[in-house]
């Protein structure tokens, strides 16, 4: 494992595939983003899978749109994007006891540039979405159950 990056887990009340199916769909990531940052999706399939592109409404101080495409995909399992900076989200999904462990990380282990994100700190301000993302996802996927 690389050290360029941060996991944080929580275990959801639901099956692997109800899980995925909220992660593969990008017009719901605004829905459970804990950066504060992803508005909507503007472009893009309904469901994701291996080379999908979706584009994004961002907000990070001002509002922006960015690209994504899916270089990681195993269905019920894992599925990550990356965007022109190559930077990953990734979400791993594990079948445990009482529902489905999710894991989530920011990779930057293939950035372009990343000395320039550990200089702004990304990783750290990462780490601190992934710890409300989880949560809102767990709610939102157990919400909908």
């Amino acid at each position: 494992m690389s050290t360029r990056q941060v996991s944080r887990d929580i275990v959801i009340d639901a099956p692997p595939s109800e899980v995925f199916d909220v992660l593969a769909d990008p017009r719901r990531h605004g829905e459970f983003d804990g950066s504060g940052t992803v508005r909507s999706a503007i472009k893009g399939p309904d469901r994701l899978s291996l080379g999908s592109s979706f584009g994004m409404s961002m907000k990070l101080g001002v509002p922006y749109t960015i690209s994504n495409t899916v270089v990681e995909f195993e269905q019920d399992r894992r599925i990550a994007w990356r965007h022109m900076g190559h930077h990953r989200w990734r979400y791993e999904l594990t079948p445990v006891d009482g529902g489905t462990q999710v894991t989530e990380t920011f990779d930057w282990s293939d950035s372009r540039a990343p000395l320039f994100l550990e200089l702004l700190r990304y990783p750290a301000a990462n780490t601190r979405a992934i710890e409300k993302t989880l949560p809102r996802l767990k709610a939102y996927v157990e919400g909908r159950s």
